[in-house]
């Protein structure tokens, strides 16, 4: 809940508590969706106490805020990427459409049908609809390939992860990994698939992964350097 503030160079900076019994220390970071402070406290540890820490690292957090790549709305005629190929995103006004449906993608253009007010949203279920299709399609063939049975695969936003794999085998993926490159995609669903033989990080896993993908170096080097563009986009 931001119910507080924080002064950087004359600007209100939200700022979120957030009270952990597992934290040994103060943790801050920025939400890069959300442009929020958000500072883990360890149980003992006061919201007054963790205010004058976040202000002892006001410059960081300033440095970190300016870093931020540009935000991007979903807004017509605005440019986003699919599977990491930049598309223009147009608006077809209702009864204008020749096909049924309400967005399809030609010559790298996202045609989005319906009342402009609805625009941003429908952006973001055709973006999530394509990344549950992609990504289902590829767990299915690296689980086909090390002999495992899926369970649930469920898309989330989350700040931090772009994928997670359950103790009982319930894969979660980010829906914005649509936005990044196919290989980057195909790495992450591998990786979780792998898990599904391999819970931990051991030798074994990753000489998996690396039987069911042939760049994951890469493939992590890019989320590493360009992940965080990828929480810039949206409605």
């Amino acid at each position: 809940m931001n119910d507080q503030f924080l002064e950087i160079d004359g600007a209100q900076i939200p700022i979120e508590f957030r009270k952990s019994d597992r934290a040994r220390r103060l943790l801050l970071r920025v939400d890069q969706r959300r442009e929020v402070v958000v500072l883990t406290l360890p149980s003992r540890v006061s919201r007054r106490e963790g205010l004058t820490f976040a202000r002892g690292n006001s410059r960081w957090i300033a440095e970190r805020l300016a870093s931020l790549p540009p935000r991007i709305r979903f807004r017509r005629g605005a440019r986003v990427p699919l599977l990491g190929e930049m598309h223009r995103l147009a608006h077809v006004p209702p009864g204008t459409s020749p096909r049924r449906g309400a967005a399809w993608v030609e010559d790298r253009v996202i045609h989005v049908t319906g009342e402009e007010a609805h625009f941003a949203r429908r952006v973001q279920d055709f973006l999530r609809s394509t990344a549950r299709r992609e990504i289902v399609s590829r767990a299915e063939r690296y689980a086909a390939q090390t002999e495992k049975e899926l369970r649930a695969i469920t898309l989330r936003d989350p700040a931090t992860r772009w994928g997670s794999c359950s103790p009982r085998g319930d894969l979660s993926f980010s829906w914005r990994l649509i936005l990044a490159p196919a290989f980057v995609l195909d790495y992450v669903v591998a990786h979780e698939v792998a898990h599904l033989s391999v819970f931990s990080h051991a030798p074994r896993f990753w000489a998996l992964v690396g039987d069911l993908v042939d760049d994951a170096a890469d493939a992590k080097a890019w989320l590493k350097a360009h992940g965080a563009s990828l929480h810039r986009y949206g409605p």
